[in-house]
């Protein structure tokens, strides 16, 4: 395996498209307390910083207090539960792109603000052929993305310099996050968050298909 480069990627809207089943749980939940739903287009806006924060911005202005946030978490949990995988499934070309990196060596990992237990049983069901270094997701009370601790983490336990890291995500948390890391900041063009607003954050390289990385490895 070679230890000079390597590669983190973000799930959702990176490896993975699983805005339906995510927009189709929590619009569930607000229906069963007769709230209005919300459109997959306005749930791109929700995604990307954590259950709690999706269900918060979900919630109507008043409504958003602690404990009230905390029921809705709880129920959004136990409904995406029963429907992560009705919908979502990997992006077209991310198989080839993982089999690509296994072939070269080059070792790669996920990190995600998705609930640890979701991020790892995803990766398990829809990304099991292949072998990843790590699969972290949030875990309350510990740093969540932007935070670049445990992109770090990642790094120590590769043994591979920030620098020779390439951090691959949809999100303008995720070039934070790389920024914060010394990493390589990498946009996907085909994920929740536009062109224009990676490249305001800082992402040195947009892909437009997954194999492109690649090219830039």
């Amino acid at each position: 395996m070679q230890r000079d480069r390597a590669v983190i990627f973000d799930l959702d809207g990176t490896l993975l498209d699983t805005l339906g089943d995510i927009a189709d749980s929590m619009n569930t939940v607000l229906g069963r307390s007769g709230l209005p739903p919300h459109t997959r287009e306005t749930y791109l806006s929700f995604i990307g910083e954590g259950m709690d924060v999706l269900v918060r911005r979900a919630l109507p202005e008043d409504m958003r207090d602690e404990k009230t946030v905390s029921r809705f978490v709880l129920s959004m949990r136990e409904e995406y539960d029963r429907r992560w995988a009705q919908t979502s499934q990997p992006y077209q070309g991310v198989p080839e792109l993982l089999s690509l990196l296994t072939e070269k060596g080059i070792p790669f990992a996920v990190l995600s603000n998705k609930l640890d237990s979701f991020t790892k049983i995803m990766v398990e069901r829809f990304l099991g052929a292949w072998r990843f270094f790590d699969v972290r997701g949030l875990i309350f009370g510990m740093p969540r993305k932007p935070d670049p601790a445990l992109a770090l983490e990642i790094a120590s336990d590769m043994k591979i310099l920030p620098a020779r890291i390439f951090f691959v995500g949809d999100s303008d948390i995720d070039v934070k996050t790389a920024l914060n890391a010394g990493m390589t900041p990498v946009g996907v063009s085909w994920g929740y968050q536009s062109v224009d607003r990676l490249t305001a954050s800082g992402a040195k390289t947009i892909l437009a298909r997954p194999q492109e990385l690649l090219d830039h490895l």
